[in-house]
């Protein structure tokens, strides 16, 4: 014995389903939104070496002078420390700043993926300009400079970020200036309903109603308007 299955006619007057939207996924997020996030990371963290560059030839040095047995510094009230930190805290928030504006011309639709890129981007370029610097910077093994440069000789001290809360600068300004860009400047996510063509606008559709009856007529003559078979059905 065969099962037959039971079709239902959708009923003409049940509104249409909204189009979908070609190439989307779930959260609005495309394969393309990933690459762009990706990519943004990437730049940006290989733009710490920048960063790492300017802070060793831009921070000021403090001086350590040798007797011949110990090392001590050369001036104990020298602030050379202290502008270290400082300066990484203004090349830092200049470059969060830059890479903001930058990645908010090329894509200024926003998104997640590309706040999301921006933040690992540059967590990692501070990070990469921090170490650069310190390898750029004046030799870490305070003996054997001090050995090499002579008794009684003033000589640089290596670099040192005292205060390495400044590594948050570059991410957290360059997301913040973004997303401030993006609220004021990104044009709103037009609604999908306004694409749906004439079918999804405008509803019921014409064919669901018939056609309007005509006007009683005054004159006695006049035949008389026949039913409609679909009303004496």
């Amino acid at each position: 014995m065969g099962v037959t299955e039971a079709v239902t006619t959708p009923s003409p007057h049940e509104p249409p389903l909204p189009p979908e939207t070609p190439g989307g996924s779930a959260g609005g997020i495309t394969p393309a939104d990933i690459r762009d996030g990706a990519a943004v990371a990437l730049v940006i963290g290989v733009a710490g070496v920048l960063l790492g560059v300017l802070w060793a030839w831009l921070a000021p040095k403090a001086q350590y002078i040798s007797n011949g047995e110990a090392v001590f510094l050369k001036n104990s009230e020298s602030e050379a420390r202290i502008g270290a930190d400082g300066t990484f805290f203004l090349l830092s928030l200049g470059f969060g700043v830059l890479s903001a504006v930058l990645v908010f011309l090329w894509r200024r639709r926003g998104g997640v993926p590309l706040v999301v890129g921006l933040v690992i981007g540059s967590c990692f370029a501070s990070l990469v300009g921090w170490r650069m610097g310190l390898w750029l910077g004046p030799s870490s093994d305070v003996a054997a400079a001090a050995v090499k440069a002579g008794k009684g000789v003033a000589f640089d001290a290596p670099l040192q970020l005292l205060a390495q809360g400044v590594l948050l600068v570059w991410p957290m300004v360059a997301v913040a200036v973004h997303l401030g860009l993006t609220a004021l400047w990104t044009p709103p996510d037009q609604d999908p309903s306004e694409e749906a063509g004439d079918a999804w606008a405008v509803y019921p559709p014409p064919h669901v109603h018939g056609a309007p009856a005509p006007a009683p007529s005054d004159d006695p003559s006049a035949p008389e308007p026949r039913p409609d078979r679909r009303d004496t059905a």
